[in-house]
């Protein structure tokens, strides 16, 4: 929750509070005909009335919210507050408001604190006032329902906040290509990505550009039916639904698009399609993490720049040490303001194999900050063969810490600070999932 301008809309007396109370209390929704299905979020609702919790209910077992991880609880803005203290940020918080103004802004700084930056809050208030809307949407609260509220104009707000074409797409696209081919930028990929969804809890798509030799189904020991190849050849129909039924769920929170595992396919594509793609991938999920590959053609190359976030994995020779310098070149040149790409050198200290010592490697790309990935033939070509991530082998090595460091990195979201236990313990300890 960050605070934004909000432009002075100047409401007219009684023509202007007629809409505002149509708009914010879902008038005029009648049925859910038209409502798009929400994306892959996560949302966690703080209800203060037997009410609210029983439409929160109700909205969690609609179909349009097959895709949506739903927790509810009884309990008000003070209630999460303690809960996120010590638990990881959730998309959306949705939270019932009783109290007055000045308490509740009070209560929202606070919640603030303990939010990361990008979830969304919707606020349900008893109090029919727009200079308080006004104030709140200043402070970052994305939306505000005034009570009572009913399952339809709930769902029809949550869908516009997530699928209206004038919002910024919800997801954040990570980028993961190697500065030769076989550095193991694909199993960096794999593995933060992992992390992302299992640590953090937030929903990934793994998509698998390599169409000619990806891995991603090998890595998670996943054999779909369909893949990126259907979604190339189908380009013409390409849309949300159809994506879809193209997706593997490899768990609660991770779906892979994935490669296919013949060589039908050559990789001539048009740049348009994977553009298009990558919308859909975006508006489907939190985080999309991009598995390139090493291949320098007009559709990969736009795929990487046009990434929110770079990760350049390369191992500590001299041919990795040229393509790196060129593509940080490349980059930097056509990215302006945008955050540098991490490094990873991987695989160092092979035994008999000579290489540039890591800091000598990073000095002379004139940086300072790179992420050291030690070779361990043992571990990771066991994880390989057993379609298993690094860190469902290993969980406390320093190979696993280094992917969960690194998700944490990529996605901005940090550890909720710790507090101690107060009379809000019990009651989260009953958080239950809805859905």
């Amino acid at each position: 929750m960050s605070e934004q301008a909000l432009p002075n809309t100047g409401f007219e007396a009684d023509a202007d509070l007629q809409a505002f109370e149509q708009e914010f209390t879902g008038a005029g929704h009648d049925d859910l005909s038209e409502i798009r299905p929400l994306p892959r979020v996560s949302m966690h609702a703080f209800c203060e009335s037997p009410q609210i919790l029983s439409t929160i209910e109700a909205v969690a077992a609609d179909r349009r919210m097959a895709r949506v991880h739903v927790k509810a609880v009884s309990g008000g803005i003070q209630a999460a507050t303690e809960f996120f203290s010590e638990a990881p940020t959730p998309n959306l918080v949705l939270l019932e408001a009783n109290q007055d103004y000045e308490e509740l802004v009070q209560d929202l700084d606070r919640l603030a604190e303990v939010c990361d930056v990008g979830t969304k809050v919707i606020l349900i208030g008893h109090i029919n006032d727009i200079q308080m809307y006004r104030d709140l949407t200043r402070r970052g609260v994305s939306e505000y329902i005034v009570a009572p509220v009913g399952q339809i104009e709930l769902i029809q707000a949550l869908s516009d906040l997530f699928t209206s074409p004038a919002n910024d797409p919800l997801g954040k696209s990570i980028a993961f290509i190697g500065a030769k081919g076989g550095v193991g930028s694909s199993t960096m990929a794999h593995n933060i990505g992992w992390s992302i969804s299992t640590r953090q809890q937030q929903d990934v798509i793994i998509s698998d550009f390599d169409v000619a030799f990806g891995t991603s189904g090998l890595d998670f020991n996943e054999d779909p039916p369909q893949t990126i190849a259907d979604a190339i050849k189908a380009a013409d129909r390409l849309d949300d639904q159809f994506l879809e039924r193209l997706l593997t769920k490899c768990s609660e929170r991770l779906s892979l698009l994935t490669a296919p595992a013949v060589l039908e396919n050559t990789c001539d594509y048009d740049g348009e399609f994977f553009t298009h793609l990558m919308e859909l991938l975006q508006n489907s999920a939190p985080y999309t993490v991009m598995d390139l590959p090493h291949i320098w053609s007009g559709w990969n190359k736009g795929l990487l720049l046009g990434a929110d976030e770079i990760v350049i994995t390369a191992v500590p020779d001299l041919a990795n040490l040229r393509n790196v310098k060129n593509m940080l070149d490349l980059i930097n040149q056509e990215r302006h303001g945008d955050r540098p790409p991490r490094l990873i050198i991987n695989q160092t200290g092979m035994q008999k194999r000579p290489e540039i010592k890591p800091k000598d490697f990073a000095a002379a790309l004139d940086r300072d900050d790179f992420i050291e990935i030690p070779f361990d033939a043992a571990t990771f070509g066991l994880a390989a063969n057993n379609g298993q991530m690094i860190s469902e082998l290993s969980s406390g090595s320093k190979v696993a810490e280094l992917f969960d460091n690194l998700a944490k990195d990529v996605t901005g979201r940090s550890e909720a600070p710790k507090v101690s236990k107060s009379l809000f313990a019990p009651l989260l300890g009953k958080l239950k999932k809805s859905k």
